[in-house]
C-alpha cells in the first residue's frame, strides 16, 4: 500500500498569483485585491525557497524579482498603482508611516505558509520612480542545520570541534555578503547551547531565535551598537559571547579584550579568505600579540549552488576541453595530477525550475592558529605568509574544497568559477 504525501497540495503556483495580479489591475479592482496578490505571493516565494523578494518600480510598472540559491529572478510584473497598494499593505503590516515616502524604513513581520512559520525582514528606500522594498525570508527550519549538513569536510569538521571546544579564545567566519557566515555560526551556538553555560548575543538584527540563548539587537537610536551592546554584555556573566559583526576598531577591541578575559567569542568579518583576518583586524588597531593569544581559528567560506538530485547527467572532461571551455587557471585545483575527470551536467526539470540546480553548499577553509603562525602575528607578517604556513600545516583553501565537491559531483565547475571569479 502507497504511503499518503505529506506535502501541502494547496501552494499558489506561479500562475495563480500573475491571475490575482490580473484582476488587481484597473479600476473595476476590489480595494483588498492588492492584500490577496500580496499574500500569494509571500507564500509562493517561499514554496520556491526565495531567501529575497524584490518589489521594484519602473517607469510604466513594477517588477517583482526573487533570490533562490544566491541568483535572482524576474517572476512577475506589475501595474504601478497595484505597487504603490502592495508597499502601503508592507507598511500597514511592519508598523512603519504609511505617510512617509522620502525617507528609508526598515521594519519585520510573520506570516504563516503551508509549509511553516517565515519570519520577514523588510527595508523600503524611495528611488526616483517610487518606493523599492526587499523582503529578506528567514524560514524557522533554515537555521536548523548541523555543520555537516552545511557541507564541511571531515578534515575540515574535526578542525572547527576542535576550536570550538577550547574554553575561550575567538572563532571568527569569515567572507563576503551572503556567504553563510551567520548560519555557520549559528551551527556552532546549537552545538555550545548547554543549559550550564550562559550564551549572549549581540546581533544586527537577530536573524533567528535560538531557546536557551540571550540575543540583544542593535538599535541606533537606543545607542545600543555592537561596541556599546558587547561592553554592556561582558557585565553579564557571560560563557560566550556572539557578536553579529566586527565592524569597526571599539568592537574588535573590546572582542579581543573579551577573548583574552576568559570567554568564547564568536563573530563575523569580512574578509577573502581566512589568511587575511589577521592583517584585517591589525588594521583595526588591535595589536598583534593580542591577536596571536586570543585567536584560536577562522573560517572562511562561499556557497555554491547544489545540482539537483532529479536531472543531473554526468560528462567526462580532459583538462584541454575544460580550459577551452572556462579559460581559468583556476582549473588546476580540479584536474591536479588527472588527465581527466567525470564532473556533473545540470539538467532541466521541474523539481529545480529548469534552472539545474537545487539548494546550496558552502566550500570553507579552516586556519586553526599555531605556534608557527602566531610567530607570524606578532612579526606582522603578510597574509600571503600566513595563508603559506597555514596551508603547511595541513589546510585546504576553499578552491581547494570548491575542487573537492565538483569531483564529488556537488556542483559544478561553472558554478565554482561563477563564485570564485574574483
Amino acid at each position: 500500500m502507497k504511503a499518503k504525501s505529506t506535502a501541502p497540495t494547496n501552494l499558489p503556483t506561479k500562475a495563480d498569483v500573475e491571475l490575482l495580479i490580473t484582476k488587481a489591475t484597473g479600476a473595476k479592482a476590489k480595494e483588498d485585491a492588492a492584500i490577496d496578490v500580496f499574500a500569494q505571493l509571500m507564500i509562493f516565494a517561499h514554496s520556491s525557497r526565495a531567501s529575497d523578494v524584490h518589489l521594484e518600480p519602473w517607469k510604466t510598472n513594477a517588477q517583482i524579482r526573487i533570490r533562490v540559491d544566491g541568483i535572482l529572478h524576474d517572476e512577475f510584473t506589475l501595474a504601478s498603482e497595484v505597487h504603490t497598494r502592495i508597499i502601503a499593505r508592507l507598511k500597514i503590516l511592519t508598523q512603519l508611516r504609511t505617510d512617509e515616502h522620502r525617507a528609508p524604513q526598515d521594519g519585520r513581520f510573520q506570516f504563516v505558509s503551508p509549509l511553516g512559520n517565515v519570519d520577514v525582514r523588510v527595508s523600503i528606500i524611495p528611488t526616483a520612480l517610487g518606493e523599492k522594498a526587499v523582503m529578506r525570508l528567514l524560514s524557522s527550519q533554515s537555521h536548523k542545520l548541523t555543520l555537516e549538513q552545511l557541507g564541511f569536510a571531515e578534515n575540515d569538521l574535526v578542525r572547527v570541534q576542535r576550536a570550538i571546544r577550547k574554553p575561550w579564545g575567538m572563532v571568527l567566519a569569515t567572507g563576503p555578503t551572503g556567504s553563510g557566515k551567520t548560519t555557520s555560526i549559528y551551527a556552532i551556538l546549537e552545538i555550545l547551547n548547554q543549559r550550564e553555560v550562559n550564551i549572549a548575543t549581540i546581533e544586527d538584527p537577530v536573524e533567528f531565535e535560538i531557546p536557551g540563548t540571550n540575543q540583544s539587537q542593535v538599535d541606533n537610536v537606543a545607542k545600543l551598537t555592537f561596541a556599546t551592546g558587547l561592553r554592556s554584555l561582558l557585565r553579564q556573566d557571560p560563557d560566550i559571547i556572539m557578536v553579529g559583526e566586527i565592524r569597526d576598531q571599539e568592537t574588535a577591541k573590546i572582542a579581543v579584550n573579551a577573548a583574552m578575559t576568559g570567554h568564547k567569542l564568536l563573530s563575523t568579518l569580512h574578509t577573502n579568505n581566512a589568511a587575511t583576518t589577521i592583517p584585517r583586524m591589525i588594521d583595526m588597531g588591535v595589536e598583534p600579540f593580542l591577536i596571536s593569544s586570543t585567536f584560536i581559528c577562522a573560517i572562511a567560506q562561499r556557497l555554491v549552488r547544489r545540482v539537483c538530485p532529479d536531472c543531473v547527467t554526468a560528462v567526462t572532461l580532459t583538462k584541454e576541453e575544460a580550459t577551452k571551455m572556462f579559460g581559468t587557471a583556476t582549473l588546476d585545483a580540479l584536474f591536479d595530477k588527472s588527465a581527466s575527470i567525470e564532473v556533473a551536467k545540470p539538467g532541466n526539470c521541474a523539481k529545480c525550475g529548469g534552472s539545474g540546480y537545487k539548494g546550496r553548499i558552502g566550500i570553507y577553509e579552516i586556519m586553526e592558529n599555531s605556534p608557527a603562525i602566531q610567530r607570524l602575528i606578532v612579526s606582522r607578517a603578510t597574509s600571503e605568509e600566513i595563508q603559506a604556513q597555514a596551508i603547511k600545516e595541513g589546510m585546504t583553501t576553499v578552491m581547494q574544497d570548491g575542487a573537492r565537491k565538483v569531483l564529488a559531483k556537488a556542483t559544478t565547475i561553472e558554478e565554482l568559477i561563477r563564485v570564485m571569479q574574483e
